[in-house]
């Protein structure tokens, strides 16, 4: 009988490549749960019901939810009801900036929302591992505080101790984080909490920027997705501040879905990880544009806005050092010119409207 997954999020970015990679590489049966709140958050751009429905045409066996996770009762009784083999969670409120007009429903979503689905598994479930997408938001805006080095298009640490990129060890706390990034700071701190306190097999996979051609990007979360959405449309991309050498890595979302793979194949209690593409996938906004110019034969236009986003990364990549030594079998798969490469036809391809 094949195992069940949960999958929460299940139309967006990382929750439709989780569910496509563990049905069809690892043969699980995937129950997904969307209400598409994304449209909700950003607009019809948002709008996520078109990989939906790419989900439920082409994974046999794929059982789609219309359940909110701010639904306590919802959510107990859908865990209790699959009573899945193993659970992922990605749903959430991505967005730094659209955080502070709907604090409540952020809070709610990122927080309350992911405390829902923990006391669910506890109840239904506790021996199913539980991956949680967390984010480098947790580290709020601590990094900026590393000596830097201005480079001729990117920022670089100027420390040494930083060559590898930012461990887990790294502080997420005193320093600004954005109601979003304290929302996702307590949903964190809570799946690490039912591992350690409960001894539930838990991660939470504190993400870089996540990518790949099924991202819905829009101005406010997506940045290489809506990056190239304005190159091959010609609109103008705004830049934010820091001379557009803001530094960040990218993580294919097929590469992400394989590390949730490793983890439930091998699962360990309260654990956390770095998920980034690492120093190797990492650009700055302006080495982006040059790679999209390149891929599309098109030139970026861009307006430069002398004020960065709140509690913004200067410069950010992940140490991918202890995710490669608990779980040897992984690593960065796709590079980051590739990665660009599938945005770029996606974008070309997608249906109007998606």
């Amino acid at each position: 009988m094949a195992k069940t997954l949960l999958v929460t999020g299940s139309s967006g970015l990382i929750g439709s490549e989780v569910c496509v990679h563990f049905a069809r590489e690892l043969g699980y049966t995937v129950h997904g749960v969307d209400n598409n709140q994304r449209a909700v958050f950003f607009g019809p751009q948002g709008d996520t019901r078109w990989n939906q429905q790419r989900l439920q045409t082409e994974l046999p066996g794929f059982v789609h939810h219309e359940c909110d996770i701010r639904d306590r009762a919802g959510v107990l009784a859908l865990v209790q009801e699959v009573r899945p083999h193993a659970i992922v969670h990605t749903a959430a409120q991505p967005s730094h900036d659209r955080a502070a007009a709907i604090p409540f429903d952020d809070f709610d979503t990122n927080a309350v929302g992911t405390l829902n689905l923990l006391e669910a598994a506890r109840r239904a479930c506790p021996e199913a591992p539980f991956v949680h997408m967390s984010t480098n938001k947790v580290y709020g805006d601590a990094p900026n505080q590393i000596a830097l080095a201005e480079l001729a298009t990117r920022w670089d640490y100027a420390d040494p101790a930083y060559a590898h990129g930012i461990a887990e060890t790294f502080t997420i706390d005193q320093s600004k984080h954005s109601l979003f990034g304290a929302s996702k700071v307590a949903a964190d701190v809570m799946v690490q909490e039912y591992g350690r306190y409960f001894g539930l097999p838990t991660c939470c996979l504190r993400g870089g920027c996540l990518t790949g051609p099924n991202h819905s990007g829009v101005e406010l979360h997506g940045f290489l997705s809506y990056l190239v959405k304005c190159n091959l449309e010609g609109r103008e991309y705004r830049v934010f501040g820091y001379k557009g050498k803001q530094v960040r890595d990218n993580i294919h979302s097929l590469d992400v879905a394989r590390f949730m793979a490793a983890f439930v194949s091998a699962p360990r209690a309260g654990e956390v990880y770095n998920l980034g593409g690492g120093k190797a996938n990492s650009c700055s906004i302006l080495e982006a544009f040059q790679i999209a110019e390149r891929l599309t034969g098109q030139p970026q236009k861009y307006t430069y806005v002398e004020q960065n986003r709140a509690g913004d990364h200067i410069c950010y990549y992940s140490d991918l050092r202890k995710m490669r030594a608990h779980y040897p079998q992984w690593d960065i798969s796709v590079s980051l010119e590739e990665t660009i490469r599938q945005i770029v036809a996606a974008w070309r391809t997608r249906p109007a409207g998606a």
